[in-house]
């Protein structure tokens, strides 16, 4: 099997789904550094593995990907008999819901969560004003997505079925900003919503993408 190359920031939420995701499946890959704050990403070179000049990138040997989600499938896919199962194989139901949630997380959650967590997480940490009423619009939007999964998560352990997968891995980043910001409320307000928090953000494998923060 060719060496994993996974090219990133661990600050980026789009790498650390990545990283995630291979710590889940426990493949050994090597971490290669993107310094955006130099233009790294919008080297030639870079470009050459992702063409948008956005983090994280992703080499298997001649094979290379982009776009985080797509990145997590592959390795999903690839490393089916490796670590946490992710995926939900059998009939095509099954892999449909797994599906739907996954559009959900990507379509619903993502778009509001990531507006939040630049205004209330990124924003402060890079010394600039949080814009209030970007913050109110898009808490009024996460509160309705929100309640979906409070109705979802009384009925399924997980977004999906009744264990860990994709569709819950990929909430991880965002959640873990909102964690540190007001927002939080949001999602404590909600027991079901709550408990799939705390579950999903003590899995061994995300505390190791925090780790790699601290580094």
């Amino acid at each position: 099997m060719a060496a994993v190359k996974t090219h990133g920031s661990p600050l980026s939420t789009a790498t650390q789904r990545v990283l995630a995701c291979l710590y889940e499946k426990g493949v050994e890959f090597q971490f290669v550094p993107v310094n955006m704050g130099a233009g790294e990403h919008k080297s030639e070179k870079y470009l050459s593995i992702n063409p948008f000049g956005q983090v994280p990138a992703f080499e298997e040997g001649d094979f290379k990907l982009f776009e985080s989600r797509a990145i997590t499938q592959y390795i999903a896919n690839e490393y089916s008999d490796k670590g946490a199962q992710l995926l939900l194989p059998g009939s095509n139901k099954s892999m449909a819901v797994l599906q739907l949630w996954k559009e959900v997380e990507a379509h619903q959650f993502d778009p509001a969560s990531s507006k939040l967590a630049w205004e209330l997480f990124y924003k402060p940490f890079f010394g600039l004003a949080t814009d209030t009423a970007v913050v109110e619009e898009n808490e009024a939007k996460l509160t309705k997505v929100l309640d979906v999964y409070e109705t979802r998560l009384a009925q399924s352990k997980y977004l999906a079925c009744d264990y860990f997968t994709l569709a819950d891995l990929h909430h991880l980043p965002n959640i873990q900003c909102l964690l540190g910001t007001p927002s939080k409320k949001l999602l404590d307000s909600r027991p079901h919503v709550s408990a799939w928090v705390a579950d999903i953000t003590a899995r061994p494998a995300w505390s190791k993408v925090l780790a790699m923060q601290k580094q």
